[in-house]
């Protein structure tokens, strides 16, 4: 059965750290540890005196200064692991972590996961070729050299990378390697531990080329471990479960998201908020418990997109320049019938087509089939109809030889309602106010990407509240807005209230409007 060496680089709450260290050695397992020298003296006496009674329990014999982006990072992993390495020669493997780090699974659980199969966990993707580098540099990382930290000493970064630019100082990557990058928080066999250190010792010229890398814990181990081990022995993941926000920063996880890191195919995650106490004791313990059952959903991620996504897709408040240029018209007035159901909203678009001479359109800029005329090949594709909405809209009133057009929109997609609302035409937004039960909950989370036909029911369950939450949220931010022309009408209110509020909507008579409204099944899923 596997015995874990985590190797824990840490830079600040000592009780936190000797807690941790505690709570992972109590086990069975090992901890070998990093406490940056830029930190207290004091607080490092302090875990040192608490933990150095404990067998299992070791520490690097140097404190390296350590600074983000620098080698310093590496070289305190890599001191750490060599202690680790004499200090607990029944280690099968070695973890690791940071103190920001907590288990989201058991002991028991991930003895047996690891025990599974005889393989290392590295992310480790073409550093080329892949997209793992959203922005910033790529090439230059590697082919300049890097004394300086970039963020304590800025200045001397840049102009130390401007100089080598000018002068085309550059140099190669050495060939026999074959550059990988990924995440710094690994999980890799002794073997394989023991032959990257003696690929350090016997290949200096390597180490002094990662040293003046920017970045290297992004790339050092990702690469040597591939240059060392067979690709069959390789599964490129990470096994702690982190997300980065667009802006390249780690999320943060809080007391309420402990079912949901359960859930996550992960054994740590980081990290955890240090005003998570709740979240920190349910963890800690959860890590000696025995017997548990861990139903494995993963959709941590696709949740967060999904919440986040609403800042990208309908949140976005401020139109961009060309949307701004064109107007549809001081005489046009857009109909704009907001529904989250939208067999619902095109049942109202259909039956306004049925009973009045108003063009009405269904969901032009989500559906590529909305009810559209022939506009010359515009309507075959929906990233051409979001190019130029204003100008569509023009574009339609012109073919309908009208006006006045209704459309439908997603209430996410607040962001061009905005725009519409801002144009010196007469637009007028509809809002349907339907109900959504537990069962078409369910259908959303499906369709929205948040689970698929083998998640859990429990799981789907647990985000149930989750989208309503969203759903509500939608609605809200539409109502809030103090839209000039503003109408709504509602499942729950009768047909006779609803009819007064769409005559006003589509400057019709309440009888037209009654007719309208009575569509059979108007409402329903």
């Amino acid at each position: 059965m596997p015995k874990i060496a985590f190797i824990l680089l840490a830079h600040k709450d000592p009780a936190g750290i000797i807690a941790q260290a505690e709570r992972l050695s109590a086990t069975g397992d090992f901890v070998a540890i990093h406490f940056d020298a830029r930190s207290s003296g004091a607080d490092f006496d302090r875990i040192r005196t608490a933990l150095s009674p404990n067998p299992n329990i070791t520490f690097a014999t140097r404190r390296h200064k350590c600074g983000w982006g620098e080698w310093s990072l590496v070289a305190a992993t890599l001191d750490t692991v060599r202690a680790a390495v004499a200090a607990f020669p029944s280690a099968t493997h070695f973890y690791m972590l940071s103190g920001d780090c907590m288990p989201i699974k058991s002991a028991e659980y991930a003895r047996a996961f690891l025990d599974a199969e005889d393989v290392d966990y590295i992310e480790s993707v073409d550093f080329f070729a892949s997209d793992w580098i959203k922005t910033g540099m790529q090439e230059d990382r590697l082919i300049y050299r890097h004394w300086f930290n970039e963020r304590s000493q800025p200045r001397r970064f840049y102009l130390s990378y401007e100089f080598q630019k000018r002068f085309g100082l550059t140099r190669k990557v050495p060939e026999q390697l074959e550059m990988m990058i990924g995440s710094q928080w690994w999980c890799l066999r002794r073997e394989t531990i023991e032959k990257l250190l003696d690929f350090c010792a016997a290949n200096r010229d390597v180490m002094r080329f990662f040293s003046t890398t920017w970045i290297p814990d992004e790339t050092f181990f990702q690469t040597l471990v591939r240059h060392v081990v067979p690709r069959a022995e390789i599964r490129s993941r990470t096994l702690t479960y982190l997300i980065f926000t667009d802006y390249g920063m780690p999320v943060v996880f809080c007391n309420d998201h402990y079912d949901m890191l359960l859930g996550q195919d992960y054994l740590f995650a980081r990290k955890i908020s240090p005003e998570a106490a709740e979240l920190k004791e349910r963890l800690g313990a959860l890590w000696q418990e025995t017997g548990l059952h861990f139903a494995i959903s993963g959709e941590g991620k696709s949740l967060f997109r999904f919440l986040t996504g609403r800042g990208r897709v309908g949140r976005r408040f401020a139109p961009r320049f060309w949307e701004t240029e064109a107007s549809m018209g001081r005489e046009s007035r857009l109909l704009i019938i907001v529904a989250k159901k939208w067999h619902v909203a095109k049942r109202l678009t259909e039956a306004i087509r049925r009973h009045t001479d108003i063009p009405a359109v269904d969901y032009l800029f989500n559906e590529r089939e909305a009810n559209l005329p022939d506009l010359g090949g515009v309507e075959t594709s929906v990233s051409k109809r979001l190019r130029h909405r204003r100008a569509l809209i023009r574009l339609l009133m012109d073919e309908f030889g009208d006006a006045r057009l209704a459309i439908c929109a997603d209430p996410s997609a607040l962001d061009f309602v905005l725009d519409f609302a801002s144009d010196k035409s007469d637009t007028r937004v509809l809002y349907l106010d339907t109900e959504f039960n537990n069962d078409y909950l369910r259908g959303h989370v499906r369709r929205v990407g948040l689970a698929n036909e083998s998640t859990p029911p429990d799981v789907v369950e647990r985000l149930l509240p989750v989208v309503r939450s969203d759903l509500t949220h939608e609605a809200d931010r539409l109502r809030d807005m103090g839209f000039a022309h503003y109408f709504e009408i509602s499942e729950k209110r009768g047909a006779k209230r609803n009819a007064s509020v769409l005559a006003a909507f589509l400057d019709v008579d309440e009888d037209l409007a009654l007719r309208i409204v009575s569509t059979p099944h108007l409402f329903e899923d």
